[in-house]
């Protein structure tokens, strides 16, 4: 379990615009935010990222830097970013079930021919610039997601309050 004011694992992907993401080269002002999905076979991963899209300047106007990623195939996420309402919304792919799992995500097998043989479950991350855990929300299902309006207000109420991290016990 990741545990707030320690590091995060390292992580790497490739982006469907033809550019690498690494939360090592993140310089945010506040935070940044990982969204993983579960991938292109989730109708309520579509509803989140197009709704994180529509609130993406939002964000950026917090200082905070977003990426979306999966462990969907090049092909899998290029074909999200091409079908969701997502254009701006940087989306990752090929993440490893090793590194989700060192991210403490939950990993399911697929149920039926619709879904990868393994892929990860939801999880929301805030991280810090020096790259320490800020927040997370980890689910073992894809139902009941934190909603975006709420985390919005919560970065606000950190950042007017400087309220720090907790749970790191």
């Amino acid at each position: 379990m990741l545990k707030p004011r320690n590091k995060v694992p390292s992580l790497q992907v490739s982006l469907i615009n033809d550019t690498h993401w690494k939360i090592e080269d993140q310089n945010p002002e506040n935070f940044t935010m990982i969204v993983f999905y579960r991938g292109i076979h989730c109708p309520i991963c579509k509803k989140q990222l197009e709704e994180l899209s529509s609130k993406l300047d939002k964000f950026v106007d917090r200082g905070v830097n977003v990426a979306a990623i999966s462990c969907d195939t090049k092909e899998k996420a290029k074909t999200t970013g091409d079908k969701w309402n997502v254009p701006s919304l940087p989306i990752g792919y090929e993440m490893t079930i090793e590194k989700a799992r060192e991210w403490g995500l939950y990993i399911s097998a697929a149920k039926d021919d619709k879904e990868p043989e393994h892929f990860s479950e939801p999880g929301i991350f805030l991280i810090r610039p020096d790259q320490t855990l800020y927040f997370s929300s980890v689910q073992t299902m894809p139902f009941a997601r934190p909603e975006f309006d709420d985390i919005l207000n919560a970065i606000d109420y950190i950042l007017k309050n400087e309220y720090p991290a907790r749970g790191e016990s």
